[in-house]
């Protein structure tokens, strides 16, 4: 236990909290200590009863069943493996950013949510951020189910293909691919490869909240990160690495 505890607390604040709260109200749905409809994304609860809590809840909360909890631990494992490399990695030392990019992509998820009345936000959101990530370490080969083997820029489209064949879904994949690009587009394709002006940016009070552990000069250039310890699934190696 004191290895768990030990492990636990070592992880990044965001990582960390996002993974326990989907954790607490997944659990806590599923032994009945809420109702699953009072706490998901609903557009009419939402807008016109001024339940305001829903955005949030919908994003932590997971309908856990016998038929649901393979890909619920998926979720869970995606979650951590990805905000994880990210937040230790390119985010490393910049925790308002990495806020930033965890609450931009929350509201991007709100909004598609609600137009295309997504009641649940756990795929969409971890999808995002394991795109953004495979954007941003396009050349790093990641190793899949059945050891097969690709550049993570192709994972995402992987993951899109195995659930739409597997489970057949494939929509909420393909919008946390929309999400993640939004972010990946706006913050580092546009204004670095692109010319263009900085459409987003980190508000000033974010970091206030979160200050700054260190300088990172390769903030905003993709690929400047380093991710942690290798995973066996969606973790590889560089190109020429071996």
């Amino acid at each position: 236990m004191s290895d768990i505890g030990t492990w636990y607390r070592s992880l990044p604040i965001f990582t960390r909290s996002w993974l326990s709260l989907s954790l607490l109200f997944t659990l806590l749905g599923r032994f009945g200590f809420f109702k699953p409809h009072l706490v998901i994304l609903l557009y009419d609860p939402f807008i016109k009863n001024f339940q305001i809590w829903r955005p949030f809840t919908a994003l932590f909360y997971y309908p856990l069943t016998p038929s649901t909890g393979f890909h619920f631990l998926i979720n869970c494992y995606f979650l951590y493996n990805y905000s994880l490399r990210l937040e230790t990695g390119q985010f490393d030392g910049r925790p308002a950013d990495y806020f930033f990019l965890l609450f931009f992509n929350w509201m991007v998820s709100v909004i598609i949510g609600l137009a295309l009345e997504i009641p649940l936000l756990m795929d969409p959101m971890v999808l995002s951020v394991l795109y953004i990530w495979c954007q941003l370490n396009r050349d790093v080969v990641v190793s899949f189910w059945f050891g097969s083997r690709f550049k993570a820029m192709y994972l995402p489209w992987v993951l899109l293909a195995f659930n739409s064949i597997v489970m057949g879904g494939g929509i909420m994949e393909l919008v946390g691919i929309l999400i993640g690009h939004i972010y990946y587009f706006l913050m580092f394709k546009y204004p670095q490869e692109m010319g263009g002006p900085q459409l987003i940016q980190t508000p000033s009070l974010f970091y206030t909240w979160f200050p700054s552990q260190r300088l990172n000069p390769g903030f905003g250039q993709p690929g400047s990160g380093a991710g942690p310890r290798r995973h066996q699934w969606g973790q590889g190696y560089v190109l020429g690495e071996r």
